[in-house]
């Protein structure tokens, strides 16, 4: 493959970046397992805990709070399986879930289907709130578990977190979990300030090797039940041999993006805003999805009436533009997205939906090319309608 291309799929996996690689490269050659007590087990266990203090920082959490995992999926699935829970309340009986939440939350939930209930969104893709304040209300007997995730993967809409979890502390015995894959390293997250009793999360979208991520709780919140079993590791809750170089690796990424996220986000934010400015010059009849609402500063998500996303995947593709539909988590297929669909967008115009993510290796010439592509692609689409007319 040619290296001369746009990689503009970020929230699908971020390139490693090259002093992640360093650092993973440094903990391979670590010869000791972080559970051995002599001298080179030891060096592992203090490379294992230096990213784990990393990772701490990055979101606003306790070390201790940390349980490292293999990716956001795993982690989403321990928290979702029915056995979180804080002191002194029974575990959770009935889970709210927004209602574009990625799959893990979706369909890796381990609650049955009649305890089970979705939240509606509103246009913008934000969630509406005055629903979630109705149920917890007519729930007020139950033991509940709230799902939201703090940023979409596909539009890159960010939720209002604190009014979520506030209304979550007004209702009692309500639990709060956010699916935070997007939005770590992207846009400042403090668990400790939000109030959330668990958060979610995974190395590869913020620049960190693939196969690592965690899962971080609240004090006084915990898992009822090892998730993986067979060992004392990560507080005896995943138990197995830490994938040390890529959990280095983890924490090389988040101090990075903890030191450089803010000013990252203004250089991001100005790249997706000109991209956006680019499609609406050359396509008047664009709809950018969640433009009304706080959204990533890496995201742009929008539909031309007419293209087919399939089609003009292939088109990009051949271009040297590497873009998506959405989601990278449906084993390549390009379906209607349900997160389009809860904002009430049509099937037709969901059906030519595309997603441009950047990062940290993003610059204009990536998003000139894009452009330039665009460009040929709308041109085509446009040549058809008038041949139609």
């Amino acid at each position: 493959m040619s290296l001369d291309r746009a990689y503009l799929d970020h929230n699908a996996t971020s390139p490693v970046r090259p002093e992640v690689s360093a650092a993973v490269a440094r903990a391979l050659a670590l010869p000791g397992n972080p559970s051995s007590v002599h001298a080179e087990g030891r060096a592992a266990r203090a490379a294992l805990e230096e990213a784990r203090e990393r990772l701490g920082r990055l979101v606003g959490a306790a070390p201790a709070r940390v349980v490292f995992t293999s990716g956001g999926t795993e982690a989403a699935n321990a928290v979702l399986s029915g056995a979180l829970r804080r002191r002194g309340m029974p575990a959770p009986t009935r889970l709210l879930i927004g209602a574009t939440e990625h799959p893990c939350v979706t369909t890796g939930h381990r609650f049955p289907a009649e305890a089970t209930e979705t939240l509606p969104v509103l246009a913008s893709g934000l969630l509406d709130l005055a629903a979630l304040e109705a149920r917890l209300a007519a729930l007020r007997d139950a033991v509940v578990l709230v799902s939201v995730h703090a940023a979409n993967n596909e539009t890159g809409v960010v939720q209002p977190l604190a009014e979520i979890v506030a209304l979550a502390r007004a209702h009692g015995r309500v639990l709060v979990h956010s699916d935070a894959v997007q939005a770590v390293g992207k846009v400042p997250l403090d668990f400790s300030a939000l109030g959330l009793d668990a958060l979610t999360l995974s190395g590869h979208k913020f620049a960190a090797p693939k196969g690592v991520g965690a899962l971080v709780l609240r004090e006084d919140v915990g898992l009822d039940a090892a998730f993986v079993r067979g060992g004392g590791q990560e507080g005896r809750l995943r138990c197995g041999t830490e994938n040390l170089p890529g959990l280095v690796g983890m924490g090389a990424a988040a101090e990075i993006a903890r030191l450089g996220r803010d000013a990252d986000a203004l250089r991001l934010a100005a790249l997706r805003d000109a991209a956006e400015q680019g499609v609406r010059a050359r396509a008047p009849d664009a709809v950018v999805f969640g433009c009304t609402a706080p959204r990533l500063p890496n995201t742009l998500s929008f539909a031309v009436p007419g293209l087919d996303a399939p089609t003009a995947l292939i088109a990009f593709d051949l271009a040297g533009v590497a873009v998506s539909s959405g989601s990278a988590c449906s084993s390549g297929r390009v379906a209607r997205s349900p997160v389009l669909a809860a904002m009430g967008v049509s099937p037709a115009l969901a059906a030519g939906a595309l997603r441009v993510s950047l990062g940290w290796n993003t610059g204009e010439s990536d998003i000139a090319r894009f452009l330039d592509a665009f460009e040929r692609v709308v041109a085509t689409l446009y040549r058809r309608r008038r041949e139609a007319a």
